[in-house]
């Protein structure tokens, strides 16, 4: 049987993906100072405008506004033909502490929050990650690494991608389609950028026995991709929670995770749940599984564990679900310890998808429960 699934990644310089960053920012910079903040930090990017919102709860003293333009300087708005300068964007503010009932909550161990969140890992790549999201984000961080580096010099800070991958029984047989949008200086001619981004993205980043005479590559489709960023489309802080997980082959509880302090399970647990599944399948135990766990405000066990191997589990879900609950401590403080949260590492999760990436920082990847997992399960 053949299907098909397509992900999507963008860029940093989206402007939804700015709105990600600076938020990231803003929360790394305040956890550098006072680990132990409640920080929940919206933004909104539009033509020349930046506005920061939410609810902040620390005693420490934090420059937003320097934070929000350095931020933006390290994507590329640099001019003012992009239509957002980092030297002379508006910036406006309007920050609260977070409430006293959700505090009572939290303070006692508990989560912030109601909500169920996902994780989700398969074996069909080394990152364990679904094939269409993992090419995607590799596409775009591509092009990103050719502007910032010069070697593209027309290339400006916007841009998407798009992968659709074949599917044959369950595994990758072939990329279908490869969909490349970047924004670009005006004197530069179309058949220019589609050679050079298939010569030094494309060909660079995928697998040559995945791609075929068959297989489909748009890149500018409408042409034009001149202005882009907060100038052409309004951005703000979540919108994107599909390309930040698993590009829609796993569920997703709706929570974003960019500007929450590790406090909020929403970016925790689900960070939990993606490290509890990874070690799942490299432990063999199914192809590829997905969790679900579910809190109640102010208490402290998840309310519910769910797991789905899709039909390729080595073990029943009664028992996959007993090693989850013996090896991995669920709580919102234990999720905290075990994965050492309360750090400045959020900022470089903000863009290219904050799973399949082994870097430092990423605690949630690491493999190291798979002895453990072999031993327990029954």
């Amino acid at each position: 049987m053949k299907n098909f699934l397509t992900s999507e990644s963008v860029s940093e310089g989206h402007p939804d993906k700015i709105c990600d960053l600076i938020s990231d920012s803003i929360l790394d910079e305040i956890i550098s100072h006072r680990p132990d903040s409640r920080v929940a930090v919206e933004t909104m990017s539009a033509q020349g405008l930046i506005v920061i919102s939410g609810e902040i709860s620390t005693d420490c003293y934090v420059d937003i506004h320097s934070i929000c333009k350095n931020t933006l300087k390290e994507i590329g708005y640099t001019r003012p033909e992009y239509g957002l300068d980092y030297q002379t964007c508006a910036v406006l503010t309007t920050i609260q502490s977070q409430s006293d009932d959700i505090a009572m909550g939290v303070d006692t161990g508990g989560a912030g929050d109601q909500g169920m969140m996902f994780g989700y890992a398969t074996n069909e790549t080394p990152e364990y990650m679904p094939m269409t999201i993992a090419y995607a984000h590799k596409l775009i961080k591509r092009v990103a690494d050719l502007r910032k580096s010069n070697h593209l010099k027309y290339l400006r800070p916007d841009g998407k991608s798009q992968v659709t991958v074949e599917y044959e029984n369950g595994k990758p047989k072939r990329i279908d389609a490869i969909v490349l949008s970047v924004q670009h200086d005006p004197d530069i001619s179309l058949e220019e950028i589609r050679q050079d981004l298939r010569e030094h993205v494309i060909d660079h980043v995928i697998k040559h026995e995945m791609i075929d005479d068959d297989t489909k590559i748009f890149v500018n489709p409408t042409g034009l991709f001149v202005k882009g960023g907060p100038e052409a489309d309004t951005g703000l802080t979540g919108r994107k929670i599909i390309v930040d997980t698993y590009g829609g082959m796993a569920k997703h509880g709706g929570g974003c995770f960019s500007g929450k302090d590790p406090t909020k399970v929403d970016r925790s647990a689900a960070y939990m749940a993606r490290y509890v599944a990874k070690n799942l399948v490299a432990a063999g135990i199914a192809d590829q599984l997905e969790i679900q766990l579910s809190y109640a405000i102010g208490i402290k066990e998840p309310i519910s564990i769910s797991v789905n191997t899709f039909n390729t589990g080595k073990f029943n879900d009664e028992s996959i679900i007993n090693v989850i609950k013996k090896l991995f401590d669920l709580t919102p403080l234990g999720i905290i310890d075990q994965l050492n949260l309360r750090r400045p590492i959020y900022k470089k999760t903000a863009a290219y998808g904050h799973f399949g990436r082994d870097e430092e920082g990423f605690t949630w990847e690491l493999l190291d429960k798979i002895d453990e997992i072999k031993k327990l399960i029954k």
